[in-house]
């Protein structure tokens, strides 16, 4: 039986992004790294042969995925979903990114390039008219897992960010007693981050808080914009009381801050976040934050596409997977 990029990665002591990439021929991978992966997948009997089979055959069982970035732990976590389901069915994945200098579209080409994916999954906001043109064009199903169930008719899986915001914040309030409580968000243009924002400022407004202007502090769900935001929110003559950080990775970042300025978390500052990253739960103190089960948002991404590339033809389907409060000790 031929092994999956989980497995590779396990032997070769390296991430799945890094077999991945590998696997893709990504230019960024180091040689050496890349002979020790090709190594360990013939070993393994990754099946060497695929591609050809699909030129033959003129059909493909290629899952191809594009993500903003796969070193980050979030989207490892996703990678992991879609690649154990489309093992078990048989299918195989190629998986690449955008990087910030290139655009989305760019990458979904170069992927597609060739016929060789049978399908793709997108980790997109929107769906630009340019990329529905390349989409159209190379005649293959695709799923797209955005935070916005309304993005078009299309197959979609969201996350609901909206509710998970909201009751997050209301437990700040509500359970924790906190009034001063300001928020790290993601990019401005970002539509999780805008969303997680609204269930945050609603939140709120619903528990009779007023959230100042200077309380709100944009991001770029990266360790350093945390600690930034951090900064600027305790140099403030009136500090909040608890900060919701729009993903674990900034919140991780306010932790550093507080470390360096001798803060005890929480009783000089509450902290929560969004995603339940695997560190969240090895920090000290353990951090509060959103469970999004982003694994299981593969999964299902998975099956769906792997259902059109077999000839599935039924009504768009919209899947919204709920997230849940972990409620730990950093506030």
């Amino acid at each position: 039986m031929a092994a999956t990029i989980k497995e590779i990665a396990k032997f070769a002591n390296v991430s799945i992004a890094t077999v991945s990439r590998a696997l893709a021929n990504d230019e960024k991978v180091k040689p050496e790294t890349r002979q020790l992966i090709m190594e360990v997948a013939g070993k393994l009997n990754y099946n060497p042969n695929l591609l050809a089979r699909n030129f033959v055959k003129k059909q493909s069982n290629i899952i191809g995925m594009v993500l903003p970035d796969i070193s980050d732990e979030f989207f490892s976590e996703l990678i992991k979903g879609v690649d154990e389901t489309s093992f078990h069915s048989n299918f195989f994945t190629m998986i690449t990114s955008s990087h910030e200098n290139r655009s989305l579209e760019t990458a979904v080409s170069t992927l597609m390039g060739g016929g060789l994916v049978g399908g793709i999954i997108l980790l997109i906001p929107r769906l630009s008219s340019k990329l529905k043109e390349i989409l159209h064009f190379n005649r293959v199903p695709y799923v797209i897992i955005s935070g916005d169930n309304d993005i078009g008719n299309y197959d979609v899986v969201s996350i609901d960010n909206y509710q998970a915001a909201y009751n997050i914040t209301a437990f700040l309030i509500r359970e924790k007693g906190y009034r001063k409580v300001a928020h790290i968000t993601g990019p401005s243009d970002n539509y999780d981050a805008i969303i997680r924002r609204n269930g945050f400022t609603d939140a709120c407004r619903d528990n009779g808080v007023d959230v100042k202007p200077e309380w709100i502090i944009e991001g770029k769900f990266t360790r350093k914009s945390g600690e930034e935001a951090c900064e600027r929110l305790l140099s403030l003559n009136e500090r909040p009381q608890a900060v919701l950080a729009a993903n674990d990775m900034m919140a991780l970042g306010c932790y550093n801050v507080c470390l360096n300025k001798g803060l005890k978390i929480p009783g000089d500052l509450g902290v929560a976040g969004f995603d339940d990253i695997f560190l969240a739960r090895h920090l000290s103190p353990s951090l509060t934050t959103v469970q999004v089960n982003i694994e299981e948002v593969g999964k299902i991404a998975t099956k769906i596409l792997i259902s059109r590339m077999l000839g599935d033809t039924s009504e768009p389907k919209k899947i919204k997977v709920a997230a849940q409060l972990k409620i730990r000790n950093s506030c």
